[in-house]
């Protein structure tokens, strides 16, 4: 590990199954430790992170995400030196609900942490393992602050006519059901990198950003302030996802319970079992377009439903923001499927915007503008970098 490491983040995101970690320096970005924990509890997981070699990867039986945590730390002193002796500043936590209690960084003491788990009813599949990460970390960790910053924040501005569900008030009042949105420091973070590149303020632009990825969300973005975004009370809803449905019919969730599917048969159906998954039999983009290649008609439908409701989002949000000046892909399928950018884009020259089909087909890894240069709208692709932004928040706080 390098000395550069002194003043860095820990960053952690324990996700439903898996852990994703990085050691990160808020100012220069660079990371001196990352890796990625996955398939926990299955019969075999998959360990993979960065060495001074290279990529290292192992395949062992993760048993929970406590022993998964454990993993982190042993990777971290493998890479470089001992979680306490690595210059640590701060640990961010992602978590990725915080209802209507949290709408900022925080401090994470034990009443945070009751809370946290309080809202697991609104994020049953993730918060859950979130409290496990911050147990874990503040037991290795436990004279370095804790800091949580949520997936939930950014859209804490959305007004109330994007934020309100038309059912009954009292109803949703009690159940706290409200649009809350997810991947916000993703959102928030690729918004501002698209004014830095554009050399734009922040302040006065029109932003729609498209977070492509497994999971995947739309948002509108006026002046630096989310104004809409796709996902909704729970990251179910909005766009077609890897295993996720997105929007449905409420109907088709009665009819099914009326048919015989119990609750929780439902719930597995729309979050693990649809999306690209249910149409396609893949949820991976690249299996699905090599599927399309060989003529699977399956995939194609797929491919084409996902694109439809991509364009619908997209055109929704034009209108609502009365007009755009940037329009940014990102996310794995974002950052890296030149079909998808070009085919949500498609003819809408009218509205000016027009891709560049060599832009759009150049291999780059780094934030890059791919509209034509006749387009009235600028079309980006900025590599998200959530722990980044997480690292930062934390140090902010933490300094305050």
């Amino acid at each position: 590990m390098s000395e550069g490491s002194e003043g860095s983040v820990l960053v952690v995101n324990s996700g439903s199954s898996s852990i994703k970690f990085q050691l990160v320096h808020p100012d220069t970005g660079k990371s001196s430790a990352s890796g990625l924990i996955e398939r926990i509890g299955e019969p075999e997981g998959r360990i993979v992170y960065h060495h001074r070699t290279g990529l290292a990867e192992r395949h062992v039986h993760i048993a929970d995400h406590r022993a998964g945590l454990k993993m982190v730390a042993d990777i971290v002193a493998e890479v470089g030196r001992p979680l306490r002796e690595a210059g640590i500043v701060a640990v961010g936590h992602r978590i990725v609900h915080g209802g209507d209690v949290f709408y900022e960084p925080t401090i994470i003491d034990d009443a945070v942490v009751q809370s946290i788990s309080d809202l697991s009813t609104l994020a049953p599949l993730h918060n859950p393992a979130n409290v496990i990460g911050i147990e874990v970390a503040r037991e290795e960790l436990p004279d370095i602050p804790h800091v949580a910053v949520f997936d939930t924040a950014f859209f804490h501005t959305l007004p109330a006519a994007a934020s309100t569900y038309a059912i009954d008030r009292t109803v949703a009042q009690e159940h706290a059901i409200r649009r809350y949105g997810f991947h916000g420091t993703s959102h928030q973070y690729v918004s501002g990198r698209a004014a830095e590149f554009l050399g734009r303020d922040l302040s006065e632009l029109n932003q729609i950003v498209l977070h492509l990825g497994n999971g995947a969300s739309a948002s509108a973005i006026r002046g630096g302030l989310a104004v809409d975004t796709s996902m909704g009370l729970t990251p179910l809803e909005g766009l077609v996802m890897g295993t996720r449905s997105g929007d449905v019919d409420p109907g088709v969730i009665l009819h099914l319970h009326r048919s015989g599917m119990g609750v929780d048969q439902i719930d597995d159906l729309l979050n693990r079992h649809s999306g690209l998954e249910g149409l396609s039999g893949v949820n991976d983009f690249r299996a699905l377009l090599a599927l399309v290649g060989k003529g699977d008609e399956n995939a194609a439908l797929a491919y084409d439903v996902y694109v439809h409701r991509l364009r619908k989002y997209i055109g929704a949000y034009l209108v609502e923001l009365g007009g755009v000046d940037v329009i940014t892909f990102t996310g794995g399928v974002g950052e890296n499927n030149v079909d998808v950018r070009r085919d949500s884009l498609a003819g809408l020259g009218r509205l000016g915007i027009v891709v560049d089909d060599d832009r759009n087909r150049a291999d780059s890894r780094e934030a890059r503008r791919i509209s034509a240069d006749e387009s009235d709208v600028q079309v980006l692709v900025v590599p998200t970098n959530e722990e980044l932004a997480i690292a930062r928040a934390a140090v902010e706080l933490v300094g305050a």
